[in-house]
Order: C-alpha cells, then structure tokens, then sequence
C-alpha cells in the first residue's frame, strides 16, 4: 500500500520496521553530518600547514642560507624571527577583511599572499631580496593563522568544536614535521640548491586551497551577518546531526550578530571598546591575550626554529645528524597533538593546561640543566633528546589557541586578532633574540629562564582560565560577563542558558 502524503512510511507497516527505518535514517545523517563538518575543518586547516612547514623547514634552511649567502647571526636571527612579527600586521587586518569578503576568500587570500613571498625566498640571490619574501610570507601566514580557528569555531557543533578546532594545530604540526623531513631530505645537495628546493616545496600546500574552496561553504555567523538566513540555515543542516536544534543554533547566531548590524544598533568602535573595556571584556581580553603569550615566552617557537642549534649545544655533529634528530622531535610532537586532540572534550580544557604547563616547566628545566652540564656524553645527547621530544609545549599550544579572544568575543570581529598580536610579538622577540641570548648566557642558561617562566604559566592558569568546555561561543561570552559565574571558573550549561533567556 502506498504511503499516505507527509507521513514516510504506510499506516499497515509493522511500527517496529517503521522505527528500524527512522533509527538508520537518522544514523545515516549523523554519518553524513560528521563528514561534511570534518572535510570543512580539514580544508581550512590546509593554511596551518603552510605555516607549519616554513617554521620546521626554516630550523634546516638557515644552516645551507648562511652558508650560501655568507649573512651573519645578527641577520639570520632578524630573518628567523621577523616572520612572527609581520604575521600580526595579517592578523590585525583579517578581522575587518573576514567581514568584508567572508572567511573562505580571507583562507584564499592568504594562500596567494605566502605563495608569492616563498617563490621570492626561493629565488633570492641577497639577503634583501629574501627578506622580502619573507615580509609577503609573514602577511599571508597572519592572515592563515587568525582565521582558519575562527572559520572552524563558528562552523562546528559545540559539541565537537573542541577537536575540530584543534584541526589547525595539528596540521601546523603536521607541517613542521613535513619541513624536518625536507631538511633531512635534501640536506645532501649542494648547499646554493637544498635550500631553496626546501622552501619551494612549501609552495604547493597552498595550491590544495584552490581545490578546497569549491567544497567548503561560508561561515554560517558570517552568512547571518550579512542576513543571509537562509544559506546559513543550509549550512547548519549539514553541519548539526540533530535538525531540531538548527533553529536554536540560528537563534543564537542571530542576537549574537544584532550587535554588529548597522540598521538596529549605532555601530561600535572595536579599538574603543579594547581601551576601555567592560568587566567583562577585559576578563576576555587577560585570559586570552595573557595565555597566548605565555605560549610563546616560554620558547615554543625558538624550541622549534632552532632545534638543530639545540643538539649542536648538546653535542651532536653534522648537518645530517642534527637534522635526523629534529625529524624524530617532529615525529613526537605530532603524537603529542593527537592526543590532545582525543582528551580535549573529555577531559577539558583547563585539565590539559594543567598537565601541560607542569610537564613543560619540568622537561624546560631538566633540559637547561642538561645543557649546562652534561657535556658532549651520548647521556647528555639522550636526555637532550627526550626533553626536546617530550616538552609538550605544542600540546599546550594546541589547548591555548583555542582559548584566544575570538572564541570569547561573538560581537568584536576584530577582536580575533589581539590575541595573535601578543603572541606573534612574543614569538618574534623569543626567536630575534634567542642566538644573541644563547652567546650571552648558554644555550641551558637559556632554557633555564624558559622554564621559570614557564612555572608563572601554571599560577596564571589557575587563577585565569575557565574551563569551557561543552560550551558554544555565546554561552563562554555570557560566562565571561557573569561575576558569580567567573569568580567559580565554571558554569552549567543550564545555568548559562538561563542567563541568556534572562538577558
């Protein structure tokens, strides 16, 4: 017998077949949906590649660029480290151009940016014309770093958005090792050529953007913004396994985005409301910016930038060797980020902080004291070794970036990119002056001072960071701005609800 109209299956069916059938429906869509919101935060992770692998294939480079170019420390730690500062003028600028073009032509922006400046590096016959290169590099890694999270934040679930916006990290670590095992790999030729093979291959990364920007659809907060309901409506029916709450999910985007549309509300200046912030706001503001930069002051970058300086301080010779070394450091720090990725909604985010931040300060100075005295011993290259591989500082980095501003700030667009400012900044003086500092105090004396500063990270951790976990962007916003609620550190999701019923 045929189907009655509206109902899919007949009257006559046996209820227990027409539940069978509702039940494989219904799994085929979760299915379908975890696949759509997986290729999405694949795809816009393909520009932390990018950056991941100019980082790692840099820590090789520079040895054949000295080499070859005949340019001093000075220079090479100004070429090093100058990347981390031009990245924030990109990501101080993605903000305004995500909500001008959208997030999905800002990625495309930033692929073509870095692919002209690595083809310029490639090609570099002076140390100016490198510089340039890198300069281009620099914005378009910026504009790369600041908006894939936000793209994946305001995309996915809020059940899943922990592990997906863990999505970049990954694939910047991904990329670093992809640089080591370039270093490595073309270590053995002549000096004027491995280098600029290594950062040639940079290049096609990029080229994969093209492709994704056929598949991926536009952010659905952005979609709102500009009042296209319904293209963000389609967007979130692929995205959410549960169609009943696609309405509620667009609810939230909507009263979130009422600030920002110019025909309701005065628009407000972003930079004011930074210089003079609301209780709120400035709880936002120290927790994001202040975890960012405590990620890069305890070394991150120049771990990872000059680890074949590392070993050469622990005692290993050759080129070959230092560089087969970093490969395994790469190998380490990737399975670091997978397991993060796994316990990140099941354990949460201040958990991990905490065990990350404990753990670095105690491999930073098991490392320091390994360098000052244990000599050129194949025990002091061992411990070396695993201190390196075993700081889970990118584990960590991985835990932070999702905690920047923007995933706080649902109604300060430009917001997003204050966070990256500390910590670009940050980064680029750790790394200009990491060669310089070395000279002056040793390399362990060095790693010594990492680890202090690393211990004041777990202090601010603690007294700093909520833990959000299970939480959607509007519902940390409204922790932040609640006194009660931030004085505990945590909130129910029932109990954020309610106050954003009450608001």
């Amino acid at each position: 017998m045929p189907n009655l109209p509206g109902f899919p299956y007949s009257p006559f069916q046996n209820p227990r077949t027409c539940q069978e059938q509702i039940s494989q429906q219904n799994k085929t869509k979760n299915v379908n949906s975890s696949r759509y919101v997986m290729a999405y935060a694949i795809f816009a992770s393909l520009n932390s590649v990018i950056l991941g692998y100019d980082v790692g294939v840099m820590s090789g480079a520079i040895l054949f660029i000295q080499e070859d170019l005949k340019i001093t420390e000075v220079q090479e730690e100004v070429f090093v480290g100058i990347l981390s500062i031009i990245s924030l003028f990109g990501s101080l600028a993605g903000g305004k151009t995500s909500d001008a073009i959208g997030r999905k032509w800002t990625m495309a922006f930033a692929a073509f940016v870095f692919q002209s400046g690595a083809a310029i590096m490639a090609l570099a016959t002076s140390f100016t014309v490198l510089m340039l290169g890198r300069f281009l590099a620099g914005i378009g890694i910026g504009f790369g770093i600041m908006i894939a999270p936000v793209y994946i934040a305001e995309i996915a679930p809020a059940v899943a958005r922990g592990s997906l916006t863990s999505f970049p990290e990954i694939f910047v670590n991904f990329g670093i090792l992809l640089g080591y095992i370039s270093n490595y790999a073309f270590s053995g030729l002549p000096a004027h050529i491995s280098w600029r093979i290594m950062l040639a291959v940079g290049i096609f990364p990029s080229i994969l953007i093209g492709f994704a920007l056929c598949i991926i659809p536009e952010s659905p907060r952005w979609l709102v913004m500009r009042n296209r309901i319904e293209e963000a409506r389609t967007v979130l029916l692929k995205t959410n396994e549960n169609s009943s709450e696609v309405e509620e999910r667009l609810a939230e985007i909507q009263k979130a985005a009422e600030f920002l549309n110019p025909e309701k509300h005065e628009q407000k200046s972003v930079w004011r409301e930074m210089l003079n912030p609301t209780p709120g706001v400035k709880r936002m503001l120290i927790t994001g910016c202040g975890i960012q930069i405590f990620q890069q002051i305890t070394g991150i970058d120049a771990t990872v930038y000059y680890c074949p300086t590392i070993f050469k301080g622990a005692g290993i010779k050759g080129n070959t060797q230092l560089l087969a070394a970093t490969v395994a450091v790469g190998f380490t720090k990737t399975i670091f980020i997978l397991i993060a990725i796994f316990l990140i909604d099941k354990a949460g985010r201040k958990p991990l902080l905490y065990v990350s931040t404990v753990g670095m300060t105690f491999c930073l100075l098991t490392l320091g004291l390994t360098l000052s005295t244990a000599g050129d011993s194949k025990f002091g290259i061992a411990l070396a070794i695993i201190c390196v591989c075993g700081n889970p500082n990118k584990a960590l980095a991985r835990v932070l970036g999702r905690l920047n501003p923007r995933s706080f700030l649902s109604d300060l667009s430009s917001a997003s990119a204050l966070g990256y400012v500390g910590s670009r900044v940050s980064s680029g003086v750790v790394a200009m002056s990491f060669l310089s500092v070395s000279r002056a105090i040793t390399v362990g004396g060095t790693f010594l001072v990492f680890a202090v500063i690393s211990a004041f990270s777990v202090v601010f951790v603690h007294k700093c960071v909520p833990e959000t976990k299970g939480k959607s962007l509007e519902q940390i916003e409204m922790l932040f701005q609640n006194d009660g609620h931030w004085e505990d550190a945590e909130v129910e999701i029932g109990e954020v609800n309610h106050l954003i019923e009450r608001q």
